[in-house]
């Protein structure tokens, strides 16, 4: 598709296009889409030069190369580009992955979930297969908005390709909680696919935190309030409640109202006689997919319970059901099918009478007029999904109601029951409260109908689907804003030339280099952090070079530094800033410290260290810390929340103080810090180059106490008063090199 370079779009992705096509004797037929997502999206399509990329729902199989031009014209008309896929592609990636794995799995259905590698084979190259075709229509100043779990890979896929692009992505179903989605054996591929974007849209507060506990969980991520630290930005989590486009439902219903006799559809004309002949008779709304996830077995025999406990309601109510076809060529949609079909003839046989059947069964879609009739025409609806991402149709229901009166029966199960409480709201699979609730419903006055809907339709009305696009895209536009100011604190290839250029033209040179975290990654056991001989490689060919100090400054124990680095003559310091080791010279204390105080204070973690599962206490000179890297992410930040409190008089009486590192806790003598020793190194020497490079906060100290013209650099986009940060101890490792071949030079 031509688009004009000068101007920025937003392009919109998603499995389907917005759009239907029909082939008629070798000629292409377009319609637009009606309803959900195609609705929402139509401001961000239509205005700001939008194009939308998705499937045309004709296979490769199904088009020649005549007909597949025809196709990308016709689409054109639309502002669209079709994704080209195979029949083999769509078994694979939107019946096989994308509902016989991720679907079920997200809606809790484990027992339903296969986990087939083929169809995971699959799904990854369609995912590439979008972004091959993203990236052929995608310009700097783009937007890219992707949507829901067939794509899941997506956002990464096209970040790999190009880095500074702003990537939005929304799912809408449920993100499950870890316990269940940790059974996916492709778990962090998945997550990593989602991180690839800037801003992560879910429905509710509970998946957003189920989708940061995952992240924590699996891939060991820290997180900042809703934003997950990567090395090279942080990703914002947040939660967009979908919305419906209001007014169309309100003016349909109001439109339907005022209509005459013979303007009426059939549909209205039968229920209108049945209301005529029965005017006491309610009617209860039941609409859904034809989808395991929407409890309608359930429903059902929640209605027979309710029928039998009571009797005063028969041939009083009618449950009014439509089940839209969905998936009908999957085994477990025929299956779903059958035991529906036999639980409405079993129900009907049971209760029916001459003038009065308790269900009335639709297996079909209804066009959109027919919705309409049925919304304005039920007193309740029952809508009792076991798990839904969302739920529109209890909003469509609630805006239909035009003189305010009906009354919404929701499961709790459902996205939409967070943000209407006014509704009843039940647990689907408890048929006692079901059957309950439907009574309350049905005896319930129109003045508390009207006083619980009026708020609620004022809500619905302002938050609507547009409103909920123009927050996603508003919140993106934030999120990106801010890695940009991130990304200005970055060593770029031009600053670090700069830095280059300064290190080679200056007489007298002293570096300072933390380890953990810095030169070696983070272990889940600490000892497997012991230097490389790449690293050894390194450090020498800066430390040989006469003009250049290069001090090693650590939180770890003298024991152990003195293990791993005495055989070499660097300059150690190590617990922060206690001992010294001056090259070929013996170990010296740089304070005067004790530990007199570690019975008091080891008793209490080890207290917490029995609590806390994974959890370790590393015992040094003259300080204690408590590590909890391994322990569960919630559990170890509580409990380290918790032993604070529990020391914070203690530390006080003993003169000492709480440093907190990176998954430690470290407790020592009040005053001895890195920047404290790294200042003393500076005594009676003079240096025309100072570089200072950590990762964490006990960095912080020493980015602050070293002289002004100190080249400072953190490892992580963390908050830091360092200069620049680096993204990972790969870029440190090359800074290092580049430093030892100016040094060789």
């Amino acid at each position: 598709m031509n688009t004009d370079h000068s101007i920025s779009k937003t392009i919109i992705i998603s499995n389907r296009l917005p759009v239907q096509l029909e082939i008629d004797k070798n000629n292409i037929n377009a319609t637009p889409s009606i309803g959900g997502l195609a609705t929402g999206m139509k401001s961000v399509h239509k205005d700001s030069n939008g194009i939308w990329i998705g499937w045309s729902g004709l296979t490769d199989e199904d088009l020649n190369d005549d007909l597949k031009n025809k196709v990308k014209k016709s689409l054109e008309a639309h502002q669209c580009v079709p994704v080209n896929l195979t029949s083999t592609d769509i078994d694979g990636f939107y019946y096989g992955f994308s509902n016989k794995t991720i679907w079920p799995l997200f809606h809790y259905f484990m027992e339903y979930a296969e986990f087939e590698k083929p169809d995971w084979e699959i799904y990854k190259q369609v995912n590439q297969k979008f972004a091959d075709v993203v990236l052929e229509n995608l310009n700097d100043d783009d937007t890219v908005w992707i949507h829901d779990y067939q794509l899941l890979l997506l956002p990464q896929l096209i970040r790999a390709k190009k880095p500074d692009i702003k990537i939005g992505f929304f799912l809408h179903i449920p993100f499950p909680s870890y316990e269940v989605f940790r059974t996916l054996p492709w778990r962090e591929e998945i997550l990593e696919g989602m991180l690839g974007a800037d801003l992560l849209g879910f429905h509710t507060y509970e998946y957003e935190r189920h989708f940061l506990s995952s992240v924590q969980r699996l891939l060991g991520l820290s997180l900042d309030f809703n934003n997950v630290i990567l090395e090279d930005k942080n990703v914002c989590v947040d939660s967009f409640p979908m919305g419906i486009d209001y007014d169309k439902f309100a003016n349909a219903a109001k439109e339907n109202n005022k209509l005459k006799q013979k303007d009426k559809s059939e549909v209205q004309v039968e229920i209108d006689k049945h209301l005529d002949e029965s005017p006491d008779t309610k009617l209860i709304l039941s609409i859904d997919r034809l989808d395991y996830t929407k409890g309608i077995p359930n429903r059902l025999l929640a209605f027979e319970y309710f029928l039998e406990k009571y009797p005063e309601f028969k041939g009083k109510v009618r449950l009014v059901m439509l089940a839209v076809p969905s998936r009908s060529n999957v085994p477990q949609y025929q299956l779903l099918k059958n035991e529906v079909d036999q639980l409405v003839g079993r129900i009907n046989g049971k209760f029916s009478e001459i003038s009065w059947t308790p269900i009335w069964y639709f297996y079909r879609s209804l066009p959109f007029d027919n919705l309409i009739d049925l919304y304005t025409s039920c007193d309740v609806a029952l809508l009792t999904p076991l798990r839904d991402g969302m739920n529109l149709v209890a909003k469509e229901y609630i805006a239909c109601r035009e003189d305010k009166t009906g009354v919404l029966i929701l499961s709790e199960m459902t996205g939409a029951s967070k943000e209407m409480s006014e509704t009843l709201l039940i647990n689907p699979n408890n048929f006692e409260e079901v059957s309950d609730t439907l009574k309350m419903a049905l005896e319930m006055p129109k003045e508390e109908q009207i006083e619980r809907n009026k708020g609620l339709q004022k809500r619905l009305k302002r938050y609507n689907v547009e409103r909920w696009a123009s927050d996603f895209i508003e919140s993106l536009e934030e999120s990106t804003s801010k890695h940009k100011e991130d990304k200005i604190k970055k060593l770029t290839p031009h600053r670090k030339e700069q830095l280059l250029e300064k290190y080679k033209n200056a007489e007298k040179r002293l570096l300072f280099f933390d380890y953990d975290g810095t030169l070696a990654a983070f272990q889940k056991i600490p000892e497997n952090a012991k230097p490389t001989e790449a690293i050894f490689d390194l450090l020498d060919k800066v430390h040989n070079d006469p003009k250049t100090d290069l001090i090693l400054i650590t939180g770890r124990d003298k024991y152990t530094f003195n293990k791993w680095f005495a055989h070499k003559n660097y300059t150690l310091i190590t617990e922060h800033g206690a001992w010294l080791k001056d090259g070929e010279k013996d170990w010296e204390m740089l304070e005067a410290l004790n530990n007199d105080w570690f019975g008091v204070i080891l008793p209490i973690l080890e207290r917490f260290m029995d609590r806390t599962p994974g959890s370790l206490i590393e015992e040094k000179a003259f300080s204690l810390a408590w590590h909890y890297r391994n322990t569960d992410p919630d559990l170890g930040q509580r409990r380290a929340n918790e032993l604070q409190s529990t020391i914070q008089d203690l530390i006080a009486n003993h003169n000492l103080e709480i440093l907190e590192g990176d998954k430690v806790l470290e407790i020592k003598i009040s005053g001895v810090n890195k920047g404290r020793s790294a200042n003393k190194m500076l005594l009676n020497k003079t240096y025309d180059f100072i570089f200072a490079i950590g990762d964490d906060w006990t960095d912080e100290f020493m980015f602050k106490e070293l002289p002004e013209q100190t080249h400072t650099v953190k490892v992580g986009l963390k908050k830091t008063i360092a200069n620049y940060y680096v993204e990972n101890t790969t870029q440190v490792h090359k800074l290092l090199d580049e430093f030892g071949n100016t040094s060789v030079n």
